[in-house]
Order: structure tokens, then C-alpha cells, then sequence
């Protein structure tokens, strides 16, 4: 296959996945890794795509959201492994506030037969958790925006602030040390502040396809989480940052030859005060650090 058809294949790919990887690239043009790896370069260089760990990503404007349909069935393995890894984190009897996303929406289908309460962020949550049991569902106010259903505005703002919940599980849109967390819409942005202002700690879920890039709106610094649950793509160097920054970084889908005691997940833990961090117990509560100024 010549290089402009390996680099067409590359650029297609890109328009249907939100992350393509060198191993799935080689078996579909079947070129070299190295071969692959210049293409992805080049690519890069054209301003076509960016280049992650393990590679790449579409150079999308940060003000561009992905459909939800198409973000729904994409990298689905990393988002389950990633929900499976955040419902584990969450006690019977705990108190949620649950992002919208489609990370998000897997952790719902988690929880339908647990014993917990939860104030959905979007109506596609809501309705997964609807009939569940052992959920106490608590909506709140707002407009949900079209497509996503994600509730925003005055309305969604209050409802938080009319309550307090023990955690707020987040799926930003994306992630980097420099940007800090980002969604794509303004007012979502800032629906996501306020969850993170009235939740005793925080769980962010983000697949490696979110790291290393930047959306249109703020959300909070990289560091404000107390927990990061993410995948084994995600760039090692950034997620070492973090947790010499004190942020608990969980690879959810790290082999089993790599796992910790069967008991423990694997976890990204800072590299001071190790005799503090070492082996978390899944059972143990994550300490949270106090709402950065001006999140609400």
C-alpha cells in the first residue's frame, strides 16, 4: 500500500473513532510499525492529528464535540473497564452526583442494583437508572441540551447547590496537565464546577483518548480530582505529574500480570509519602481536597 493511501485509511479512521491505535493501523494497511509511526508523524506535522501515547487523535478544534451516538459505541472496552473500576469505588448508601458522558452512562448500568442515591446530570443517565430498584433518583432542574441531554443552566446550578453529596463522578471531555479538565460546551463547564463545590470528593473518568488535549471551557486544574480513572493508553509522563501532585491515578485495564494483590487495583500512586498511599483499599474512602476558588 503506498503512503498516500496508508495516510487516507489513517485520516478516515480518525473521522469515525476519536483515537486510532499503531497495532489496529499496522493490521489495517499492513505496514510496519515504524512505517505506521512516520505516517502518524507526518500526519502530525500537517496538522492533520495529534500524536498520543500509542497513536493518535484528530486535530479537533476545541470547540467541536463529537456526537454522543458516534462517542457511545467508541473505545467501549476502555469505558466499561473504566465504570466497572469507578462502581467499585462507590459505597452502598453513598450519595452521587453522576456526570453526563457516555463513561458516565456505563457506570449508571453499574449501579441500577446498588443502594445508593443519585442526582443524574443527563437525562440519557436518568433514564438508564429510572426503574433501578435500589436507586433513589433525584432530578434535577435545567434544559437538557440536544443530542448530548446533558442538563444545564440556572435551574440544573441550584439543584446542586440545594444539596451536598460524599462524590461526584465526572467525565470531562478532555484532559491535560497544561489545560487542566475541559468540556466543550460553556455550560456544561460549569454544571461540572459545581458538582465538584458541593461533593466531599471527586472521580474523574477519562479513557486515554481525552488525555494530552484541550476543549473549549475550564473546568478545574488537572490536580483538583481526588481519583483518576483512566486506561492503559493514557501518556505515562502525565499521569507520573499527577500522582507526584498527590492525585490517585487508577489504570483500570492494566494486565493481570502487572495487577497488584487481587484484592487491589492497580493505582498510579505519587511518588512522596508512599507509606501514606500504598495498596488503597477499595473500601476506603478517597480524602478530598478542598473546592479550587471560583469552581462554583
Amino acid at each position: 500500500m503506498k503512503s498516500t493511501e496508508r495516510q487516507r485509511v489513517i485520516v478516515e479512521r480518525l473521522k469515525a473513532v476519536p483515537r486510532v491505535g499503531v497495532a489496529e493501523l499496522v493490521t489495517a494497511t499492513g505496514a510496519s510499525d515504524m512505517t505506521i509511526r512516520r505516517d502518524l508523524d507526518y500526519l502530525a506535522a500537517q496538522g492533520v492529528l495529534k500524536r498520543v501515547h500509542g497513536g493518535a487523535v484528530p486535530a479537533m478544534p476545541t470547540g467541536i464535540e463529537p456526537p454522543f451516538a458516534a462517542r457511545a459505541t467508541a473505545a467501549l472496552g476502555p469505558k466499561q473497564a473504566i465504570a466497572k473500576a469507578a462502581a467499585e469505588r462507590i459505597r452502598d448508601g453513598d450519595t452521587i452526583v453522576l456526570d453526563s458522558g457516555t463513561t458516565a452512562l456505563e457506570v449508571a448500568r453499574l449501579l441500577r442494583n446498588r443502594t445508593v442515591t443519585v442526582m443524574p446530570l443527563s437525562l440519557h443517565v436518568a433514564q438508564e437508572l429510572v426503574d433501578a430498584p435500589g436507586v433513589r433518583l433525584l432530578m434535577p432542574g435545567g434544559e437538557p441540551r440536544p443530542g448530548e441531554l446533558a442538563m444545564v443552566g440556572p435551574l440544573t446550578l441550584a439543584s446542586l447547590r440545594a444539596l451536598r453529596f460524599d462524590v461526584a463522578v465526572l467525565s470531562p471531555c478532555a484532559l491535560s496537565i497544561e489545560a487542566g479538565m475541559t468540556a466543550f460546551d460553556l455550560g456544561d463547564a460549569e454544571v461540572k464546577q459545581q458538582a465538584l463545590a458541593v461533593s466531599t470528593r471527586a472521580i474523574v473518568l477519562a479513557d486515554g483518548a481525552k488525555w494530552d488535549r484541550a476543549a473549549l471551557a475550564y473546568i478545574c486544574a488537572a490536580d483538583r480530582p481526588d481519583l483518576i480513572i483512566t486506561d492503559s493508553t493514557a501518556p505515562e509522563d502525565a499521569r507520573a505529574v499527577l500522582a507526584r501532585r498527590g492525585v490517585l491515578i487508577q489504570v483500570a485495564d492494566q494486565p493481570a500480570a502487572d495487577q497488584p494483590a487481587a484484592d487491589q487495583p492497580a493505582i498510579d500512586q505519587p511518588a512522596i509519602d508512599q507509606s501514606a498511599t500504598d495498596q488503597p483499599r477499595t473500601d476506603q474512602p478517597v480524602v478530598a481536597r478542598p473546592a479550587l476558588e471560583g469552581s462554583s
